[in-house]
């Protein structure tokens, strides 16, 4: 007898409950007088010090007073004043409140009053915030990424930036940009940090989150690879929950992402060059470097350059259960990126050599995809099994087959587990690990 839903059990109607949200100018029907007055207000914050014997939002209140003198506004016009110059002091300006949404997942501004964000997967443009020109907009990305030792200007018109909380932050502003200042944001997911939320969610199989604490305590190559948004780096973060704490474990990446629980991390990040055009650390040099660091484990948040050749002398040379991502759609488009990636070295190897060197040094290859309902899933679960000719072979183990759309225009589809047994499951049971017979135990008659 087919399952039914609560819902359709007791012929209940589902709603959604939509709430729009309040732009600045519902609130502030005069659009100038608002601009002027904020501009007015945070042009004297910028140029007066703050005495020492009033506190900050007292002083705050007197500025507001000074700036509002002759105005008929109302208590909540006021308050609304208020709570936007707080921001802009206290926080990160007009975009704090998104930044402080747990929905939000991704905030993207592409003008003064041209702000989108991405909930559940979908984006849509949110006309509860704004900014008062270009300039407001270039201020805060500088109030953000100061602190963080980077800069922003003319000289250095483009930034990427990790914040506090582990969301990443790009900026680009003219000449790089003919449209003006745009910053996107991506945050940090708390409510993705661990296998379990990729299993409520229904991102990967009970059966997939076994075989990949497996793969990772065993310590098997693994590349994780996907487009632009697709949880690559989260289901990184996830998988490195599986490494021992006994295990030195080194971090290399462009802007620090990666979250370790483990006590033996050492987190490098790369350094662009300063004004003078000099002191770039790449993370090329960073992986060559952390080999001299005793390494157990090397995670490199994204490879896509020169250091994909370090990366796989580093896997080919004894330092077995190394982690990275890479942008491709799929796994073969994985190993051929690596292959360029390669070349790009300036090497002089044959082709054949680069892909037996490919073969020896990576097992496993998941691609993560980001689906047309914005949800996120592990779409296919590959071994590295030798030659097929010249090409490299690969054989899935797990895949996520789409059948279709639901009628509210949420992806149908199922999981499917190959019916053979792995050739890496040979080396995962050489490390000692087998709990996974009843997993394939379908080839026990065969």
């Amino acid at each position: 007898m087919p399952r039914k839903k609560l819902l359709s059990a007791f012929d209940i109607k589902e709603e959604k409950v939509s709430i729009k949200p309040v732009a600045d100018y519902d609130i502030f029907k005069d659009k100038e007088l608002l601009d002027n007055l904020r501009n007015t207000i945070i042009s004297n914050l910028i140029d007066d010090k703050i005495p020492n014997d009033k506190l900050l939002h007292e002083y705050i209140n007197d500025e507001i007073d000074k700036a509002l003198l002759g105005y008929d506004l109302t208590n909540l016009e006021r308050s609304h004043i208020f709570n936007l110059i707080d921001n802009e002091i206290n926080g990160c300006g007009p975009i704090t409140e998104l930044l402080e949404d747990p929905n939000i997942t991704e905030i993207m501004v592409n003008g003064k009053n041209e702000v989108y964000v991405e909930i559940d997967g979908q984006i849509s443009k949110d006309d509860s915030v704004s900014f008062i020109n270009d300039e407001h907009i270039i201020r805060t990305i500088q109030k953000i990424v100061q602190p963080l030792g980077r800069t922003i200007d003319t000289a250095n018109p483009m930034v990427d930036a990790r914040l506090e909380d582990g969301s990443r932050l790009n900026a680009v502003i003219p000449p790089l940009s003919l449209k003006g200042p745009v910053v996107t944001i991506r945050k940090f997911r708390r409510d993705m940090q661990t296998i379990d939320d990729f299993l409520r969610t229904g991102s990967m199989t009970p059966y997939m989150a076994r075989f990949l604490d497996a793969a990772v305590k065993a310590k098997l190559n693994i590349i994780i690879c996907g487009g632009t948004g697709s949880g690559k780096t989260t289901l990184l973060n996830a998988l490195s929950s599986f490494i021992g704490d006994h295990e030195r474990i080194i971090t290399i990446e462009d802007a620090a992402e990666l979250r370790l629980r483990q006590s033996h991390v050492i987190g490098l990040e790369t350094r662009l060059t300063n004004y003078e055009g000099t002191g770039e650390v790449t993370i090329r040099d960073l992986v060559i470097n952390s080999l001299r660091m005793r390494p157990d484990r090397i995670i490199v948040g994204e490879v896509r350059g020169k250091e994909a050749f370090d990366m796989l002398q580093a896997m080919n040379t004894g330092h077995d259960g190394s982690l990275t991502t890479m942008h491709a759609n799929s796994p073969v488009d994985a190993l051929n990126r690596l292959e360029t990636m390669v070349l790009m070295a300036g090497m002089d190897i044959p082709i054949k050599a680069i892909r037996e060197y490919i073969e020896n040094a990576i097992d496993l290859v998941i691609n993560v995809s980001r689906l047309s309902d914005g949800r996120r899933k592990i779409t296919s679960i590959c071994e590295v099994d030798g030659f097929k000719g010249d090409v490299i072979e690969l054989k899935e183990i797990f895949s996520f087959k789409q059948t279709g759309l639901t009628p509210n225009g949420e992806v149908d589809g199922s999981f499917d587990l190959k019916k053979r047994i792995p050739s890496v499951y040979k080396k995962i049971k050489y490390k000692g690990i087998d709990d996974l017979d009843d997993i394939f135990k379908f080839k026990r008659g065969e």
